[in-house]
């Protein structure tokens, strides 16, 4: 039975954890599969031979046994649950007319007369199909994600490898109704939109949500951060195995949605602090304090941004002229108890400059919403953070400013905005702090205090 939307959403409550839903809430396992094809059960391989390519290695390989169709030219859960999904993929933003779903169809009708080439023709259809379904959704559905590197986007995959894959699964059946070659959070998200209906703002949320999930590949190990909701998640083999809450971009100043490969940390950091932030806060500040102010908050003036700049007497400063964004300055805050990076901060090289730290603001982890800063994220617990990208001992104590750290492997992260979720196995409709996909009053967070440092 379809239900209306408006009675299916509900609000997100600030700790919702999404990963961890994931897997709670993906499709159950199908009733007990039998054995797609009985071990004397073949197609026709000249059948198989003509349509050539990866379908023909494909099959040859497995000596010309049915993958989808069983003995008796039945559709086994694996097609079914194909089916389902290519009837309602216009919700993956695909046509389906695109994937011939009315001849396909009719394939695995005419499949049931258990004709040797009947049988054949609808195995060969189902796989195309599903290669071609699979093929499609790897594509970034034109979301607005920033990648760094071209590996970071959702690669296409070789029709071989798409059948190996389900091949290999313990349940074809389960693999496709759970579309286990997609992200986890996609199958979830996707599976409670088919039960509901949706209009204007609302279905736009539902479908943006998707999509942008769609743009994110399923790899072994990832950092996924959904901005709307001010979130964090460390996933492993495709599950979520820790979940922190972080503070982001205001929507003055938002946090870009994009991908990058985190490479190293840096221990016992120095704030730099950003031109427009020396202007707003740090020179008025020198204006109404003087320069005893620089030296109480650990604050130096520096000749230039080069790797090895001068330090510079605050007191031949301008401080009038710099308060008015008269003067390029560059202002940094030595490593300290009160400095705004914490003790270490993640680097992962990208056109925005936006990077992950540490934060010894951590109050603000305890609002429901949670968006103040300049863009950076602010991490609830960077030490746990360390410890699971190094895979082990993390240490952010260290003898001297500026530490560089490297990873063991560089590790993908994605930063992305989700609106809309599944909860409890309802649709639930979450905070759109920048307004991307909502028209009622987005969620946003109020400023702390004036001074909030905007990294």
């Amino acid at each position: 039975m379809r239900v209306g939307l408006r009675k299916m959403v509900s609000s997100l409550t600030s700790g919702a954890m999404i990963g961890a839903l994931t897997w709670a809430l993906a499709p159950g396992p199908l009733a007990a599969e039998p054995v797609v094809a009985a071990a004397n059960a073949t197609i026709d391989a000249d059948m198989v031979r003509k349509a050539g390519g990866e379908i023909y290695t494909f099959y040859a390989e497995r000596g010309y046994r049915p993958l989808w169709l069983d003995g008796q030219g039945q559709p086994g859960p694996g097609a079914q649950a194909l089916l389902e999904l290519l009837a309602t993929a216009s919700i993956d933003g695909i046509d389906p007319a695109r994937l011939d779903l009315d001849a396909l169809k009719a394939a695995i009708a005419s499949a049931q007369s258990r004709s040797p080439a009947d049988v054949t023709r609808a195995e060969i259809l189902t796989s195309n199909a599903f290669v071609t379904y699979v093929q499609m959704l790897r594509t970034t559905a034109g979301d607005a994600m920033t990648y760094e590197h071209p590996n970071l986007r959702p690669q296409s995959v070789p029709a071989y490898h798409i059948l190996k894959d389900s091949q290999n699964a313990s349940s074809l059946g389960d693999y496709v109704a759970q579309m286990r070659w997609m992200h986890p959070l996609y199958a979830t998200l996707r599976g409670n939109l088919t039960t509901v209906e949706s209009d204007g703002s609302l279905k736009k949320a539902l479908m943006s949500s998707l999509a942008r999930v769609r743009g994110i590949p399923n790899s072994r190990r990832q950092v996924v951060v959904d901005v709307a909701s001010a979130r964090l998640w460390m996933y492993e083999d495709g599950k979520p195995v820790d979940s922190m809450r972080v503070v982001v971009g205001k929507k003055n100043t938002p946090t870009p949605l994009l991908a990058g490969y985190i490479r190293y940390a840096i221990t016992n950091p120095y704030w730099n602090v950003p031109s427009e932030m020396v202007a707003s806060n740090i020179a008025s500040n020198v204006v109404r304090r003087g320069v005893g102010y620089l030296r109480a908050g650990g604050y130096q003036v520096l000749s230039d941004w080069s790797a090895n700049p001068g330090i510079v007497d605050p007191a031949t400063i301008n401080w009038r002229v710099a308060a008015r964004g008269g003067l390029d300055l560059r202002v940094r805050q030595l490593p300290n108890g009160g400095n705004f990076m914490g003790k270490a901060k993640f680097e992962f090289p990208n056109p925005f400059g936006i990077y992950l730290h540490d934060t010894p603001q951590k109050d603000l982890m305890l609002r429901s919403a949670r968006q103040f800063s300049g863009g950076c994220i602010r991490l609830e617990d960077a030490q746990r953070f360390g410890r699971w990208l190094m895979r082990g001992d993390f240490q952010t104590e260290a003898d001297r400013p500026e530490v560089k750290v490297n990873l063991p492997a560089p590790v993908p992260i994605y930063i992305t905005y989700l609106t809309v979720q599944a909860v409890d196995g309802r649709m639930a409709l979450g905070p759109d702090p920048y307004g991307l996909d909502l028209r009622q009053v987005p969620m946003t967070a109020s400023a702390p205090r004036s001074g909030t440092p905007p990294s």
